[in-house]
């Protein structure tokens, strides 16, 4: 059984690796383009996520990833600034993991297995044709945004701009009992404190376009001043993209199926991007593996039923993160305050925990 992915990301790699483990071929066509990886992205892995990437994809070594057992949720213009909290000491709420460690792991361990064939997308206006055209592969999955597949065929999408670019950096600060992740809405937008080890801290700030006349330096300036918890020694490089909302209209045309962003880009308000791919590998894994325990040929009417499991879930769970980023963007005090009075509620909070966890 053959399956063509298209566009190396650390997505196509994830499903790459999930795939040959079952034993099936893959071949994984990249644009050779520079490799160079972002230094300061960094992923937050919800437990449920994080045993089913041990599990299915790729043991993760102890030495990249970082647990986190308490969240703080704060507003930077009250005086009584705390919103939320959730967590309590040695249980693990999620994981932290620098982008480009399990970039790096996942391509590694790949190149060893004989299953995976890696080749380069050339610059032919019928290369695509001839992939789609290709009888041998029993599926064909697309992963990037902007080729003659996804304009060609996965042309209507819901999108939003959110008018924000999310800055990322790293500090270095002395060392401290690091496993508390920080989120404050602040007038210029969200910023996020997640620990990735004693003596680092990964920060993520999104702002306003319409407040972003700031410099470089004005922007570290802000994180100075919202840091509550580091004595900061440097920071490393300050990167920047920018921020929109996408979730498609369709999953899949005849034999061919879109997959990880291209199904869905969400805010990073709550981390939650990265844990919604790998929660739709999980159920296309689990149909994958029904079909050959039945002695089933693999065919795109995977693609109808993946479709199925997943879009309504998707959709509710992306204009939900779209709602939170929304609700505290405005600033609503009547809200906040009820949020406040929830935060007394245990109920409240293991429904909280359990949405970021595993979704609906």
């Amino acid at each position: 059984m053959n399956i063509c992915l298209i566009g190396e990301s650390l997505t196509s790699l994830a499903l790459a690796k999930n795939l040959v483990n079952k034993n099936i071929n893959v071949f994984l066509f990249i644009v050779k383009k520079n490799n160079k990886r972002s230094q300061t992205r960094t992923l937050g892995i919800s437990k449920k996520n994080f045993d089913f990437f041990n599990q299915k994809i790729l043991k993760i070594k102890n030495s990249i990833f970082w647990k986190i057992d308490q969240i703080e949720i704060l507003s930077d213009n009250r005086k009584d600034n705390k919103i939320l909290n959730f967590g309590k000491n040695n249980q693990t709420l999620f994981s932290m993991v620098r982008y480009k460690k399990i970039y790096d792991l996942l391509n590694e361990n790949l190149k060893k297995k004989k299953k995976l064939f890696k080749k380069v997308i050339i610059k032919d206006k019928n290369f695509y044709k001839k992939i789609l055209s290709k009888t041998k592969y029993d599926l064909i999955i697309n992963f990037e945004p902007n080729n003659e597949i996804s304009k060609k065929y996965f042309k209507k999408n819901i999108v939003k701009n959110y008018n924000s670019s999310a800055y990322t950096t790293v500090l270095k600060h002395e060392s401290i009992n690091n496993n508390k992740a920080v989120q404050i809405f602040t007038k210029y937008g969200p910023i996020a404190f997640l620990p990735i080890s004693k003596t680092e801290t990964s920060v993520v700030y999104s702002i306003l376009n319409q407040k972003n006349n700031l410099t470089e330096n004005n922007v570290i300036e802000l994180i100075r001043e919202f840091n509550l918890n580091y004595k900061i020694k440097s920071f490393k490089k300050l990167e920047n993209y920018k921020l929109n909302f996408h979730t498609a209209r369709n999953y899949y045309f005849k034999n061919i199926m879109n997959f990880g962003d291209n199904l869905h880009k969400i805010h990073p308000v709550a981390g939650q991007g990265f844990n919604m791919t790998l929660r739709d590998i999980k159920i296309f894994s689990e149909i994958i593996e029904d079909r050959l325990n039945l002695g089933l040929q693999l065919d795109y009417s995977i693609y109808e039923e993946f479709e199925k499991k997943t879009k309504h879930l998707n959709f509710l769970f992306s204009n939900g993160i779209d709602f939170i980023y929304e609700f505290f963007k405005n600033e609503n005090i009547f809200f906040t305050r009820i949020l406040k009075q929830l935060n007394n509620k245990e109920a409240f909070k293991k429904i909280f925990q359990k949405y970021a966890d595993q979704g609906f």
